[in-house]
């Protein structure tokens, strides 16, 4: 199974590379994993909606062209479905038995995600109703994708 992650910006704390680096190593011997970012756009503050809407875009459109029209892709939303770990890992086994060969997960800067992107992921994932910053929920998505990996494989995890 090939897993994209695709985002918006760039990482700068160490502590979060590191993570990011080590759940990435370690899911290794799971699947090909490929983190692909795309530049932020800056928002100015106090920015009004209609500024806020083309930033969304600007950065919807770089997504765009990284999302592969076979692969089964989920967008990181606020209002997508929530699952248990179990859950999580039992959608990741079924599509693999059911022959995808490919998942990509889009999580937005900011300001979320365009609506141009959310239509065309074929899912809504979420992972809380709070708001998490775009460093975090990369490592928090790692992280449950690898816990996935140990549940599919029978393998220890922390419950």
């Amino acid at each position: 199974m090939a897993i994209d992650i695709l985002c918006v910006g760039k990482i700068k704390e160490k502590y979060w590379n590191d993570a990011i680096s080590e759940y990435s190593k370690r899911l290794s011997r799971y699947c090909k994993l490929e983190i692909i970012e795309v530049q932020d756009e800056k928002t100015p503050d106090n920015a009004p909606e209609s500024v806020e809407k083309q930033i969304k875009d600007k950065e919807g459109q770089k997504l765009l062209k990284h999302l592969d029209p076979k692969a089964l892709k989920f967008a990181l939303a606020i209002d997508g479905k929530r699952f248990s770990s179990t859950g999580f890992a039992d959608v990741i086994q079924s599509e693999s038995v059911q022959g995808c060969s490919r998942m990509q997960f889009v999580i937005g800067g900011s300001l979320g995600l365009s609506d141009e992107v959310l239509r065309t992921c074929d899912r809504k994932l979420s992972f809380s109703d709070m708001t998490f910053p775009h460093q975090m929920m990369r490592v928090i998505l790692l992280e449950q994708i690898y816990r996935a990996y140990r549940i599919i494989n029978g393998e220890p995890y922390h419950k």
